[in-house]
């Protein structure tokens, strides 16, 4: 532990620090975010793939 933590930011002040934060790391969280697009529209094709299939038997 710190011998001399810092107090919590408050206010202003820790709207900008979140959005540093955001900045820093936007490139990673849009990576993410394309790629759970591209897992969930995978997984509805292959769904309706097998929808498509069962019904035609």
């Amino acid at each position: 532990m710190h011998a001399d933590p810092r107090p919590p930011r408050a206010g202003r002040e820790r709207l900008t620090a979140a959005w540093t934060w955001l900045a820093r790391r936007r490139r990673t969280a849009l990576a993410q975010l394309l790629r759970g697009a591209c897992y969930g529209a995978g997984t509805g094709a292959v769904g309706l793939l097998f929808m498509w299939a069962e019904h035609r038997m």
